[in-house]
């Protein structure tokens, strides 16, 4: 896997330029090279940020995790984009490419010189997307677009917990995710209009409204319904949904437990309150009530015991995993959620897969995430540069190329 196999996907003969960093541009990039596009990933000579700042400390022998699992199916061409020459290289890529994604803060692509409108100049076709925290201006437009500070902003925060609990955030990187497939959703929009049309656009994607947007559901209740968000004195997964809801601890671990009914609930577990209790009324308006009946309850048994009984009474019910549990799963193993194949560098790798399954163009891996540069060569080649050309610019550090 030195280089992207041939690629067969709906999104073959596609040529995406991916100037991203860090989690949510690079993923939506990614997701593209899973589709079949070529995507190349322009990167200073040193490297993308990611390369040298692992999430986790998680570092690999050449290529650190987080870098291997956001940078799947993509060349990587180094160049120094603050030289005339190696702008000038970008512009001829550009040139080449369908889709153009960048996630600089605001007025670092124009002073770069690689901005809507100097793309477009060369390639007036091009699909140009430009990712943001905040959005391009107003504000809040060069405030940092990290994921936590954005779910943060977001309302989400005061979704779960105790009302005594400070906010919290969720186990994932959330917004960078949700970001990325907006990212995707609109590049695609766009795509289909230029094959109608023949034209390009500039398709302009931020964390915030994001964040905002995956909320559709929640936040209508408090606009349309006037109804806040309430935090009860007793854990609870979510302030728009009744009880019981949440995660419950048995006698050796825990189990997830969601909106079941009251009456027969309590017929199960033995409560003669649960079963006088109205779903709807006491559900919403008696959480804490609810939520200690059926923690105290749930403590007696087994995990295994108590998902036996709920889920033969087709409660819903489920168990609480680790990642280690999770990898263990037989639904996991038999959906093939995770792919696994060999890496020049770092052997054998295994990542999550893929989100969606396309019965006559799958998604595949045709290469692992490139080294720095790896690909130099062979792009600037297909750009017309050869020879001493080359070699010039690479003693000059123009560009940059590791070699396997």
């Amino acid at each position: 896997m030195n280089s992207p196999a041939a690629a067969v996907g709906p999104m073959s003969g596609y040529r995406v330029v991916d100037l991203t960093i860090a989690m949510a541009g690079p993923l939506a990039a990614m997701r593209f090279g899973d589709l079949g596009a070529d995507v190349v990933k322009v990167e200073p000579v040193t490297g993308e940020w990611q390369r040298h700042a692992p999430a986790g400390a998680a570092h690999g022998r050449r290529i650190n995790a987080s870098f291997l699992a956001l940078n799947r199916n993509k060349r990587s061409l180094a160049v120094d984009l603050k030289s005339d020459a190696g702008r000038g290289i970008l512009l001829e890529l550009a040139a080449t490419a369908d889709v153009f994604i960048q996630n600089y803060r605001p007025g670092v692509a124009a002073r770069l010189g690689v901005d809507f409108e100097s793309i477009r100049a060369v390639n007036p076709s091009i699909v140009y997307v430009s990712m943001s925290g905040y959005g391009e201006d107003g504000p809040y437009a060069f405030r940092p677009g990290q994921d936590m500070l954005l779910q943060a902003m977001s309302g989400a925060m005061y979704n779960v917990g105790r009302v005594e609990d400070p906010p919290q955030a969720a186990g994932t990187y959330a917004c960078d995710a949700i970001t990325a497939y907006s990212a995707v959703e609109g590049t695609l929009a766009a795509l289909l209009h230029r094959a109608r049309t023949g034209e390009g656009q500039l398709v302009q994607v931020n964390m915030l409204d994001s964040a905002i947007a995956v909320q559709a559901q929640e936040l209508a209740i408090f606009t349309v319904g006037g109804i806040p968000q309430t935090r009860g004195h007793e854990p609870h997964g979510h302030p728009y949904i009744r009880a019981p809801y949440g995660a419950f601890a048995t006698s050796d671990g825990y189990i997830a437990l969601a909106m079941p009914n009251l009456a027969q609930l309590g017929r199960l577990i033995g409560s003669e309150r649960l079963q006088e209790m109205d779903d709807i009324v006491d559900g919403n308006g008696n959480r804490d009530e609810i939520t200690a009946i059926v923690s105290a309850a749930l403590r007696t048994r087994s995990t295994g015991e108590w998902l036996e009984l709920l889920l033969d009474n087709g409660i819903w019910v489920g168990p609480v995993y680790s990642y280690q549990d999770l990898l263990a799963d037989p639904q996991v193993k038999h959906n093939g959620s995770f792919v696994t194949y060999d890496h020049p560098t770092e052997g054998t790798v295994t990542t999550p897969g893929f989100p969606f399954r396309l019965s006559a163009t799958p998604p595949a891996v045709r290469s692992g995430a490139p080294l720095t540069g790896q690909h130099t060569k062979d792009i600037l080649a297909e750009l017309g540069h050869g020879g001493s050309d080359v070699e010039t610019l690479l003693a000059t550090g123009v560009v940059g190329h590791e070699d396997l």
